[in-house]
């Protein structure tokens, strides 16, 4: 036998998909007797290699009926091969993707290795990209485990023995070039496990761009870049301190804020063109996005992510999600998305055992299984899976100029026993309940992102008590910008829903959030999480008649507006969305046509105007100089009074009635004499209140005695708050 050939054995394993190496004999390979090409080509019957020119250089011997060549050829020939295939259908040409060397390097190996590599968003999942002078894609996925894996799509009809991948030893990275693919390729991932076993086809952990579901595929994205339009923002951007600017957040759901009138999504193009304006003309400054990561079940409302790399193809593709961000800062909104890496589904095409074994997750499921959501943990002790979700992050913030990440369900990241019983939790090194790994991740996120884009902002939506969640991590915190504060979501809405005539009895339930206002810097949500799952809408949370449901969330939000943090609300509250939300319908944009809707809404996008323009009520909102309380403990007629502050401005005075009796000649301290002017009442007649007030405006006396240095007699409104200025 002739030392060139193949052995039999081993043209056995090509054709089963079982060679340990197909890179070492299949391709082209220097031998004792010259240079031996071998391909394997789908459906070819005969094969012939060509030169660069087109030339022929020999006819390849089959010496396997599923399409398995080989033959000796002259010493002109060189990588990459090219052949001309046939079969009794014609003719087609092919390039050989086992006669390229890898794309990876070695220092993509060393970084890798080390968890320290920050583009793997570059480097892993699929690049449509010119490799030795041929166009193609190149693959490459982290599978340790697997004894085999391959890519497999439409162009090579799902044959994992076609697009086998080389696997690069040290760091359990596979990855191969395949010529003549581009964008627009739909492709998976073949695994077999260490003992053979074939698991169910994987989309790419690193996929830019998904199939619309149900179907599951990844797909090739389009590399061009972006042109972005929107430089003057982002010049800008960095020289924001966000704690002392005004922060107005519209929290939506793509999916649900409006629809076509035959139910289909809008696009990311029809939300730029729609959204965009609405949120501007409303006053809010940021856009919050539920999760656009790519999941495949749609009451998930996105937080079970899949494809953590690749904007939901629901509203269009990835450049159409860029046009969208583009549209928003160049109307000078920013852009806030749902960031999901506390949990992942266990959809078989996912992550959960990706080569076989738990390898983004944790194995023992104390760890590694959340009971709540029916969901896998990430294993944040494994500086692979680290490394993925931080560069995830920095993919989002540098690849569609994302604005800010909220971070979901941080506290079932940093406890251990978080919703689980005794027993059914392991206690970290020290015997306590803190994730230590989970934390140092988190440290290391908030570290990356804001060291690589200033002036983004981070946001945890973090339930408990955890000290110093929006502290730097060099001061010992976890170095979040902001954290929800869920603690005042809680009470007031809890206070709100009480009958008037027992509000007395529960005063510090609106008193008690200012001890620890400034502990954390905080931004105050009435998210999604408030109306749904038979939680009703706001409005429906509030008592009384349909009039005094309307009084009480327009003195609530005037209440939430002048306190200081800052502001979240969600889509369709703003307009006093009456049924709770559901993820598969548009809100009821029908009822802007009743006045008292449309009046709810202008209501906000004053509340939205007076915190911008007055730096009393948002350049202090998380220091204390910033409050002082002058009316705190009047339990028996439900009123608080408050003075916001910021140097070089105006101080604002705030008074919030919340029982449906007009109070006559109610004496409030005040910071100065003069004329104070209502630039808010909640209760005037335009809100579709009572118009109960001053008129406009209240002059305020001189004092006497220590104290407060002048007062002011006011009519206070029912069930309404005051936003007042010194004119």
């Amino acid at each position: 036998m002739v030392q060139w050939r193949l052995p039999k054995q081993e043209i056995e394993a090509i054709a089963r998909g079982v060679h340990k190496d197909p890179f070492a004999v299949l391709g082209l390979h220097e031998t004792t007797k010259g240079k031996v090409a071998r391909a394997f080509v789908q459906h070819a019957e005969t094969l012939e290699a060509l030169a660069p020119d087109g030339s022929s250089l020999g006819v390849m011997e089959q010496i396997h009926p599923d399409g398995l060549f080989e033959a000796l050829l002259d010493k002109s020939a060189d990588r990459p091969m090219r052949y001309r295939a046939g079969n009794i259908g014609g003719q087609w040409e092919v390039t050989d993707p086992y006669s390229f060397g890898p794309v990876l390097g070695p220092m993509d190996d060393y970084y890798i290795g080390e968890g320290s590599h920050l583009r793997l968003f570059d480097k892993l999942g699929a690049h449509a990209t010119e490799f030795e002078g041929v166009n193609g894609v190149h693959f490459a996925v982290w599978a340790p485990n697997a004894s085999r894996v391959s890519v497999v799509g439409p162009f090579n009809d799902w044959d994992g023995r076609r697009h086998v991948m080389r696997l690069r030893l040290n760091t359990g990275i596979w990855e191969i070039f395949a010529p003549g693919l581009g964008p627009g390729t739909i492709y998976k991932f073949e695994i077999t496990d260490s003992a053979g076993k074939l698991l169910p086809l994987k989309a790419d952990p690193l996929g830019q761009q998904s199939e619309l579901r149900p179907k599951t595929a990844s797909v090739v994205a389009n590399p061009a870049p972006y042109p972005w339009t929107d430089q003057a923002y982002m010049d800008a951007r960095p020289h924001k301190d966000w704690r002392r600017n005004p922060m107005s957040i519209y929290e939506v759901h793509l999916g649900s804020w409006r629809r076509n009138p035959d139910g289909r999504f809008l696009d990311y193009d029809q939300l730029a063109e729609q959204l965009v304006p609405y949120a501007l003309d409303m006053g809010f400054t940021h856009l919050e996005l539920l999760p656009v990561s790519e999941h495949p079940y749609d009451p998930s409302w996105g937080y079970q992510p899949v494809g953590l790399y690749a904007p939901t193809a629901r509203f269009g593709d990835p450049a159409g999600f860029a046009r969208f961000v583009d549209a928003a800062h160049n109307a000078g909104l920013g852009v806030i998305l749902d960031w999901v890496p506390a949990h992942f589904p266990t959809d078989e095409h996912g992550l959960a055992r990706f080569d076989g074994t738990a390898l983004y997750e944790h194995l023992d499921p104390r760890r590694g299984y959340h009971p709540d959501w029916n969901t896998l943990i990430y294993n944040f002790g494994r500086k692979e899976v680290v490394s993925y979700l931080v560069n995830n992050a920095l993919y989002w913030l540098e690849k569609f100029h994302i604005d800010g990440l909220r971070v979901d369900a941080v506290a079932s990241m940093l406890y251990l026993d978080y919703s689980r019983q005794p027993g059914q939790w392991v206690p970290n090194s020290k015997g306590g309940n803190e994730n230590e790994e989970a934390i140092a991740f988190i440290k290391r996120f908030n570290e990356e992102v804001y060291r690589a884009h200033p002036g983004i902002f981070t946001i945890a939506e973090e339930s408990t008590s955890f000290s110093g969640v929006s502290a730097p991590t060099d001061a010992g915190g976890l170095g979040f910008g902001f954290k929800w504060n869920m603690g005042f979501m809680n009470d007031t809405l809890r206070y709100m829903a009480r009958e008037p005539i027992h509000r007395r009895y529960h005063h510090n339930d609106l008193t008690f959030g200012l001890l620890y206002a400034y502990s954390e810097n905080f931004v105050l949500p009435l998210s999604h999480d408030e109306v749904v799952h038979g939680k009703g809408s706001l409005l429906a949370k509030m008592p009384g008649d349909d009039w005094q449901q309307f009084a009480n969330l327009r003195a609530y939000y005037g209440f939430m507006w002048a306190y200081p943090g800052k502001k979240l609300l969600f889509m369709g509250q703003e307009f006093a969305q009456r049924d709770e939300w559901s993820e598969n319908r548009a809100l009821d944009w029908r009822l802007l046509d009743a006045g008292m809707h449309d009046s709810m809404r202008q209501l906000v996008a004053d509340l939205n105007t007076v915190y911008r323009d007055l730096p009393a009520l948002h350049a202090r909102d998380c220091e204390p100089e910033g409050f002082e309380w002058l009316v705190a403990n009047d339990h028996s007629n439900s009123v608080l009074a408050w003075v916001r502050k910021a140097p070089d401005s105006s101080p604002v005075v705030v008074i919030v009635n919340l029982t449906p009796v007009v109070r006559h000649n109610y004496r409030i301290p005040m910071p100065s004499t003069g004329d104070w002017v209502e630039r808010v009442n909640t209760d005037a007649a335009v809100y579709g209140g009572s118009n109960q007030g001053n008129s406009g405006k209240v002059k305020a006396r001189a004092g006497e005695g220590p104290g407060w240095p002048a007062y002011a007699d006011f009519t206070l409104p029912p069930l309404a708050t005051l936003i007042l200025t010194l004119k």
